[in-house]
Formats: structure tokens, sequence, C-alpha cells
């Protein structure tokens, strides 16, 4: 896919998010890798305001190789798509139900069987940190071990995929995850699926797959 086209992607997931209520205003980011670098949204620029040009272009030290100054959360996006080669696409967002839990600092248990999607038993939630800072990715990169998807402490999401697409359906299906998770709390004490009933589910989504 050529740089102009990945610069469009770029802004109709920002938009997409802003369209299905992940974010608000300036908050929220998102990356796509380009060759050997990557392209991410601007800082401190509303979606409203965001053209394909405003993209940054980084390498993965973060270096600003193209445009003008990239999210705060650029250590994050690069640190996650230099130690992830099959990741493509990360977005973050401050979504209400994924940051309500995520300022519960709880993990969100297997309370529903898609929460295999992510790849694991649970969507981890991380210690706060402040944003924009090395500490912040560190824990995120340890959360996302093994993960598409983590919480961060006191703050949002994120999302992986192997393009934007990928990654914008993880980071939804995560918010809808979160808000289940609330509400069950909200009733009472939810059922939480046991390690080999998650596993079944597991090989169910890799036969789901061969027939797609």
């Amino acid at each position: 896919m050529t740089e102009p086209d990945l610069r469009q992607q770029l802004l109709t997931t920002s938009q997409r998010m802003l369209e299905l209520g992940l974010n608000r205003g300036t908050s929220g980011n998102a990356s796509v890798r380009d060759g050997d670098g990557l392209l991410i949204t601007p800082s401190a620029l509303s979606v409203a305001e965001m053209t394909p040009d405003s993209m940054v272009r980084l390498d993965l030290q973060g270096n600003v190789l193209q445009g003008g100054k990239p999210s705060s959360e650029w250590r994050f996006h690069c640190d996650i798509l230099a130690a992830r080669p099959e990741i493509g696409a990360v977005v973050h967002a401050h979504s209400p139900y994924a940051t309500t839990i995520a300022c519960l600092r709880k993990d969100v248990p297997a309370v529903h069987y898609m929460i295999a999607m992510a790849g694991g038993d649970t969507i981890r939630c991380t210690p706060y940190a402040v944003f924009g800072e090395q500490g912040l990715s560190d824990h995120a990169l340890e959360a996302l071990q093994g993960r598409k998807a983590c919480l961060l402490g006191n703050h949002g999401m994120i999302a992986l995929g192997k393009d934007l697409a990928e990654a914008l359906a993880v980071a939804v299906e995560v918010e809808f995850l979160c808000e289940l998770y609330w509400r069950t709390l909200q009733a009472g004490e939810p059922h939480i699926l046991t390690s080999q009933q998650m596993h079944d589910v597991k090989q169910k989504f890799v036969e789901y797959k061969k027939r797609n």
C-alpha cells in the first residue's frame, strides 16, 4: 500500500474512532507501519482539522522524518511496532467503558468468550504512568505480551492489529467487553469462564478462520 493510501487510512480511522465514541476532542491517537518506520497522528490537533498531510512520519526510534509534532504517545507506538513485527497498526482510545475499568485498575476477566479475541483469557490493565513517558510504554509492552489489547491504568486502552481495520475492530470489541463487564458488576458477581472453556473457544476460533 502506498504512503498516500496509508495517510488516508489513518485519517479515516481517526474519524471513525470519533464517530464511534471511542475518542473525544483531541484524545486518542493511531499509527500504521510504513516500511521501516511509521505514520502517526499529530499532537493536539482535532480530528476535524486533520488531513492526510497532517500525519507525521517517524522511524522506530521516534525521530521525526517528515511532518510536525507527533502524538504525545509516540513512544508506545514506536516501541510496540519495533517489538511486534506481526503488528501493523496501533490505536489508542479514551473510550468510556474501557477507561472506567482502567480507572478501577482491573483486568477484564473471561466474562465473555470474546475476550479470546484479544489473545488471552484476560485483557490486562497496567499500573498508572504519566502519559507520553517511557514508563507508560514499558508497562504497555509488558501487558501486551501475547495480547492484541490492554488497558492503561487510569488512562484508556491500546488495541493492535495487522492493519488499521483490524486494530479498530479490536478496539471496538474491547470497549464492548469493558461495557459488558461493568454492567455485570452492577448486577452482581459475574460468572467467569474457566481456562479450559477459554481454550476450547480459542480452538473454535482457529477452526473458524480455516473455514473463512
